[in-house]
């Protein structure tokens, strides 16, 4: 590859970046005022509004609308994929892919999490960080790529999707599985500070515990679920105490760990509670085997409600996510980030692993080596995604834009 001088391109591209960022902020605006709570899934009124958005800067969009039975079937409501494709020659196809379902907001807001306000350098609301902050540093890193007038060789696609709360089957799984894309390297929607190139797994089920009902002035006329899914319960938390003896050789993930996220139960405060409901979280090391962690996770809840007379159990998966480990032809994609966040950022991006788990793993499941990178603080924790006043620093959206676009640079120049 010819090098490229970096005072006539680089300088250029960064200057397109800061004279458009307005126009950027907006975007991102617009974005983040349509709603996409997943639950309950309805998504594809978010994707016309994105299309109409991009179609306006003169980006030819693909509409993809998932059939309705295969919607239903994920538990959602209505899913439109979103794909743009910027051909320049032969070469690779880089594909840019993030996800615009998002969970509900939740309680304890301070500010309107369909508001996109910003207020000291940040923009809040939710789904600023994850990740609908990345349309728009795709977007704008894509627009400043053409601005230069550079002969390009390869191509760029958007790859905006809408189900990866929910496991991505529907949302680039789809996309995938009906040969709609099939590019030959993937950058993913993440954070600033750090490049990701491996991932958790993650294992959901709902465990239905069947008692026998009865009335509490008779109690021992019934058997008591509730009474069972706590000693179930129990069981599960001692495993999860376990896990913590079990480290992973990836920098950036420790180690596998459960968690119950709802359980519902029960009809009336006088009744004998005779089925209970919960659904738990399993998040798997990229070193574990996931039909083995299912196996065993299934084996502890029969052996702890055989323990107590009377109590049944159901068990149902309800999502498989395979861990992603790095494939070899991610290198250059590294490589490039790390250069340029170095530069742009002013410090090192490590290569690193993360505890989440994301629809990159379908990439590379297809054989398409990928990294996860885009606008973002240092750490989940700090962006409050899935959390009250989720908010994106309006800087990082920035700098990162830059990195995005110095990459496609030097991967396609």
């Amino acid at each position: 590859m010819t090098a490229i001088n970096a005072t006539n391109t680089y300088t250029p591209l960064d200057a397109w970046i800061d004279q458009h960022f307005d126009e950027q902020v907006a975007f991102l605006q617009a974005l983040i005022r349509v709603p996409t709570d997943t639950p309950p899934g309805n998504n594809a009124p978010h994707a016309d509004r994105a299309a109409e958005l991009l179609e306006a800067m003169g980006l030819a969009v693909e509409k993809h609308p998932v059939p309705a039975a295969d919607v239903a079937a994920a538990g959602l409501q209505s899913i439109t994929n979103l794909v743009v494709r910027r051909a320049y020659g032969p070469g690779k196809t880089i594909a840019l892919n993030a996800h615009g379902d998002v969970v509900p907001p939740g309680e304890g807001w301070s500010h309107d999490p369909y508001g996109a306000e910003i207020a000291d350098g940040k923009i809040y609301g939710r789904a600023t960080a994850v990740s609908k902050g990345d349309f728009a540093s795709f977007t704008f890193a894509l627009r400043a790529l053409e601005s230069l007038g550079l002969p390009l060789k390869g191509a760029v696609e958007l790859h905006f999707t809408y189900d990866e709360e929910f496991g991505g089957e529907v949302g680039p799984g789809w996309l995938l599985k009906n040969k709609i894309v099939k590019p030959d390297l993937l950058i993913a929607a993440g954070f600033s500070y750090q490049v990701v190139t491996a991932h958790n797994g993650c294992l959901q089920m709902e465990v239905t515990v069947h008692g026998k009902m009865a009335h509490a002035a008779i109690p021992t006329s019934g058997v008591d679920a509730l009474q069972g899914a706590v000693h179930i319960l129990n069981s599960l938390y001692a495993q999860n105490a376990l896990y913590q003896q079990v480290t992973s050789a990836v920098e950036g993930i420790t180690h596998p760990y459960l968690n119950v996220g709802t359980i519902d139960g029960g009809t009336n405060t006088n009744v004998v509670p005779g089925k209970v409901v919960f659904k738990l979280d399993r998040r798997m090391i990229p070193e574990e085997n996931p039909v083995e962690v299912e196996a065993n996770i299934r084996q502890l809840i029969a052996d702890a409600a055989a323990s107590q007379p009377g109590i049944t159990v159901d068990i149902k998966r309800l999502l498989l996510a395979h861990s992603m480990q790095p494939l070899p032809g991610n290198a250059p994609l590294v490589e490039a980030i790390q250069k340029h966040g170095l530069a742009v950022f002013g410090e090192p991006i490590p290569a690193t692993g993360t505890p989440l788990y994301t629809d990159v793993r379908l990439y590379a499941a297809a054989g398409i080596p990928g990294v996860i990178y885009g606008a973002g603080p240092r750490t989940v924790l700090e962006s409050h995604a899935k959390r009250a006043d989720e908010r994106l620093e309006l800087e990082d959206l920035r700098r990162a834009t830059k990195v995005i676009a110095r990459t496609l640079v030097d991967l396609l120049a």
